[in-house]
């Protein structure tokens, strides 16, 4: 059971989030604001969390910082009723694993925590091994290498980075904001045509394993599908 931390200031919308979040298998901590979350981080230990961005006392923002300076390995999604690119820019910024505004399906929700801990899962087991298995292709992330067969592709390293973030979030929909800030650190006009160039040569990169496909979806992100 994985335990949660949730900042939430709506007293009835935090109880019945708690609620499902419990019969997903989450241990919930519950916080009215973000003074009393950020006691309890210091205090507790935590797999995940969430923060609603508006909330009296300390906001979402100030507490992701502050909790960032304890555990910048930490894990974090924030709620917001707001849908203002800004904020949603500043989020990712503070490295947001998501940015979820209200209202939204508290399945997608559980299904968002469910990907964010397994990719954090498969990056730990990943940690001190650099040679990846991708299909039928060896990705060695510390001799920048892709490997297939009689030929190997050597790689920049931004082509590396982007393959391993890719890798590690396979068979789910990534939204380009959530690559751009991941990679590129910044979300604007010219870093989404310079991923636009990275993703075609990934493709080239790929294209001898027919199981394996960088599928885009118009407006929203792509997908790296890998076929067992």
């Amino acid at each position: 059971m994985k335990r949660l931390l949730l900042a939430e200031d709506d007293f009835d919308f935090a109880a019945i989030l708690k609620q499902y979040l419990e019969l997903h298998q989450f241990e919930v901590i519950w916080a009215e604001n973000g003074e009393i979350a950020l006691d309890y981080f210091k205090n507790q230990v935590f797999d995940i969390c969430i923060f609603d961005v508006m909330m009296p006392k300390m906001d979402g923002f100030s507490l992701a910082e502050k909790i960032i300076t304890i555990n910048p390995e930490i894990p974090f999604i924030f709620l917001t009723a707001r849908k203002l690119k800004e904020d949603k820019i500043i989020g990712l910024k503070l490295g947001a694993d998501d940015y979820i505004a209200k209202p939204f399906e508290v399945d997608e929700l559980v299904l968002r925590l469910q990907n964010i801990l397994k990719r954090i899962e498969q990056k730990r087991s990943l940690e001190g091994n650099n040679i990846i298995e991708i299909g039928s292709y060896i990705f060695d992330n510390e001799r920048l290498t892709l490997n297939n067969k009689n030929h190997v592709q050597q790689l920049t390293e931004m082509e590396a980075s982007l393959i391993e973030y890719l890798y590690l979030n396979h068979n789910q929909l990534l939204k380009r904001d959530q690559i751009l800030m991941s990679i590129w650190k910044k979300d604007d006009y010219f870093s989404g045509r310079s991923m636009d160039v990275f993703i075609s040569r990934l493709r080239k990169y790929f294209n001898s394993d027919p199981k394996i496909k960088i599928e885009s979806v118009r407006n929203i992100g792509l997908e790296f599908k890998i076929e067992k």
